[in-house]
């Protein structure tokens, strides 16, 4: 069951981001920028052999967890996402990217979602945004994945630029999150998070994401 909270957000999480999974090695990952502070403290959920969930607009934060538990007993990205916006009264206000540990994508845009608001989707990935210069913001994180080489996060991030090239979040920048989870890929092998880099507040999070992807790649080779 979804909590429902009486706390009612002033702002709602403009943002951008691209969910993806990675056939070769079972990567799943999410990548987000947005014109709001601490991006990755909300939007961002995952889990290794399980699925990654994106929750953004007037997010339920809900979705995160209560997703991971639906993909867990194996319900599909689609019935996952079918079952977390059937009882929420809040539903035409969510944008939801998912991915599942097959690869199997869905997502959702409420009616009531901010201008322009939508989807574009392809093979193991799905990009989605609200508040955007338009709709060439998720083609092009699209075709970026698609065309980029390298590991999961290299593609979410080729991705990320893709989207910012094209506009972004039409009221600017302000951080930026990257989480790719891998079985016991995290520190010494004792979790998940392969992957785990926040910008909370910068002039341009996405680069600074990817300086910081950078140095993470120095401490942790591959």
């Amino acid at each position: 069951m979804l909590y429902r909270s009486s706390y009612k957000p002033t702002t709602p999480i403009a943002t951008f981001s691209i969910v993806g999974y990675d056939p070769d090695n079972m990567d799943l990952g999410i990548a987000v920028q947005s014109k709001f502070f601490a991006v990755g403290s909300v939007v961002p959920w995952a889990e290794a052999g399980v699925g990654a969930i994106a929750t953004q607009s007037w997010a339920n934060t809900t979705y995160g967890p209560e997703g991971l538990k639906l993909l867990k007993i194996g319900l599909t990205a689609q019935q996952t996402l079918d079952h977390l916006i059937k009882d929420d009264p809040g539903r035409e206000s969510r944008q939801v990217g998912i991915v599942d540990a097959n690869g199997s994508i869905a997502n959702h845009t409420g009616e009531k979602c901010n201008e322009w608001a939508g989807a574009f989707t392809g093979k193991h990935y799905t990009a989605q945004g609200n508040i955007l210069a338009g709709e060439d913001v998720v083609k092009a994180m699209g075709n970026a994945f698609d065309e980029a080489e390298g590991e999961l996060a290299d593609k979410l991030m080729t991705a990320l630029f893709a989207g910012q090239e094209k506009g972004g979040d039409k009221r600017g920048q302000q951080s930026a999150a990257l989480l790719v989870v891998r079985k016991n890929g995290g520190y010494g092998g004792f979790n998940d998070r392969y992957i785990d880099i926040r910008v909370d507040d910068a002039e341009k999070p996405i680069e600074e994401l990817n300086r910081l992807l950078d140095i993470h790649k120095k401490f942790y080779p591959r």
